[in-house]
């Protein structure tokens, strides 16, 4: 059924026209959630909020902009509502059973971080959404920006998404927004300044190698088969020397070639083994960690996201066992007998 006919039947009270009406539009709308909260769990509740407010406005709206561009709107306002009042997770303590924490290099602000599945990005994710962004779609999701972006004002952030990203006018996200062309130009530049902040410069990187590229799967085999082989000299050998690791919600932060080496060791002593399983989070690599007990069971610990540069490894961010489920991994792998 057409857009006309479904958005009739919708006006007229027709849930199931609705829901065919605006299912083309909810991963993207996700995705776009998720830049803006940092958070998997956070964006699956504000895309539900989104649609319900759509629902409920549906009687009101006037059709002057698109449908998407309507949704937009919504989706926006319902996260910088949320990214006002929602009080954000604390800080998680250190909580690695059996493994004495290092001196951190620093601590992290955005500790609510959590990875995104690449199996739920939109398709053609890898391409730019209008001729007027910035950023293509699977840089737009990587960890990095992804922070960076946790770290600006709300409206500097929402700035910033609707029109790097999303490349809308500037237009229409003061109409979005309810503000001036004045005020997102100027919030614009001091968004792209808070991010351009956090960047590390392009060039003291090589460019990271072409997703699933035959070059990226070979480094992410060797990652895995020094890790499993419980090898910190293997994995450090794969390192950047300005390499980091961050692990939210801990906020623990450790820089550097050899503290990276000794976090891993850390890991490693007492004889812990670890399986991993491979899959992908934010456009990158990634691997979920089981740990390989005296009794045979493999319960699952964590994920592990890479961040790649050229042949190397730059960043290896930790997060919880928890995002486990939503990579489809299991919590355990079965026991070895």
């Amino acid at each position: 059924m057409k857009e006309p006919d479904l958005m009739s039947k919708a006006r007229a009270g027709d849930h199931h026209a609705f829901a065919d009406l605006t299912l083309p539009h909810h991963r993207e709308l996700e995705v776009h959630c998720y830049r803006m909260l940092g958070s998997l769990q956070d964006a699956e509740d504000a895309l539900q909020e989104t649609l319900l407010a759509a629902w409920h406005s549906l009687p009101n709206f006037e059709e002057r902009a698109s449908l998407r561009t309507w949704l937009y709107r919504i989706a926006t306002n319902r996260c910088l509502d949320a990214r006002r009042t929602a009080r954000r997770r604390p800080a998680k303590a250190w909580d690695v059973p059996g493994v004495a924490p290092l001196e951190p290099t620093g601590l992290e602000e955005a500790v609510w971080l959590e990875p995104y599945p690449d199996a739920r990005l939109p398709e053609g994710a890898g391409l730019p959404l209008a001729p007027e962004a910035r950023y293509d779609q699977i840089e737009s999701i990587s960890l990095a920006f992804i922070t960076a972006l946790q770290l600006l004002p709300p409206r500097q952030l929402s700035v910033l998404v609707l029109r790097d990203v999303l490349g809308f006018p500037a237009r229409q996200v003061a109409e979005m927004l309810d503000t001036t062309v004045e005020s997102v130009t100027s919030a614009l530049k001091r968004a792209r300044a808070g991010v351009q902040r956090q960047a590390v410069p392009d060039h003291q990187h090589a460019p990271h190698p072409v997703a699933r590229s035959t070059a990226e799967q070979a480094l992410v085999e060797r990652f895995v088969s020094a890790w499993e082989a419980a090898d910190p000299e293997g994995v450090v050998a794969l390192l950047t020397d300005d390499a980091f690791v961050t692990m939210p919600p801990m906020p623990y932060r450790y820089d550097g070639r050899a503290l990276v080496g000794r976090f891993c060791a850390g890991l490693f002593d007492g004889g812990r083994r670890f399986d991993l399983v491979p899959t992908r989070a934010n456009g990158q690599p990634a691997v979920g960690a089981y740990l390989a007990t005296a009794t045979g069971d493999r319960p699952g610990v964590g994920l592990f996201v890479l961040t790649l540069t050229g042949d190397r490894i730059l960043a290896m961010t930790r997060f919880e066992h928890d995002v486990l489920r939503s990579f489809g991994l299991p919590d355990a792998l079965p026991a070895r007998k």
